[in-house]
């Protein structure tokens, strides 16, 4: 058994639920994640994959969440276990609206690998590649 299935079975039942859910909330833009982050929820929580909620809302295509995990604090350059960071994620699914809101609230382009200059570059989105600096 490798280490990560190990930790997962010591984990009780109900908390891995409970974890899936707010994970879900995040994919799916459900704002009422944000009510368990106000709760004590920490805001950076990732799954199994390094995934935050910002991630999974930002790639998933959700402003409104987005706008909201950022509000209350969530790490914008947080990357995933491949190394990605949010910023990447969304500009490989054509997130526009997200990438500014990401960028406004200080998203580094040159964070992860590749980073969101070398991704914009290679889907041929110059027009992000000189947003953000290059």
């Amino acid at each position: 058994m490798n280490e990560d299935n190990a930790t997962r079975d010591h984990v009780p039942e109900d908390v891995q639920e409970f974890a899936a859910k707010l994970f879900n909330f995040a994919r799916n833009g459900d704002v009422a994640l944000l009510d368990y982050v106000d709760h004590g929820v920490d805001v950076d929580m990732a799954n199994q994959d390094g995934n935050t909620f910002l991630m999974l809302a930002a790639y998933s295509g959700h402003e409104e969440l987005v706008r909201g995990l950022i509000g209350r604090g969530a790490d914008v350059d947080k990357l995933n276990a491949r190394g990605q960071s949010p910023l990447s994620g969304v500009i490989f699914k054509k997130e526009d609206a997200i990438v500014e809101v990401l960028l406004d609230a200080g998203a580094d382009p040159r964070a992860g690998h590749p980073d969101a200059v070398a991704t914009a570059q290679m889907f041929g989105r110059e027009d992000l590649a000189q947003l953000m600096g290059q």
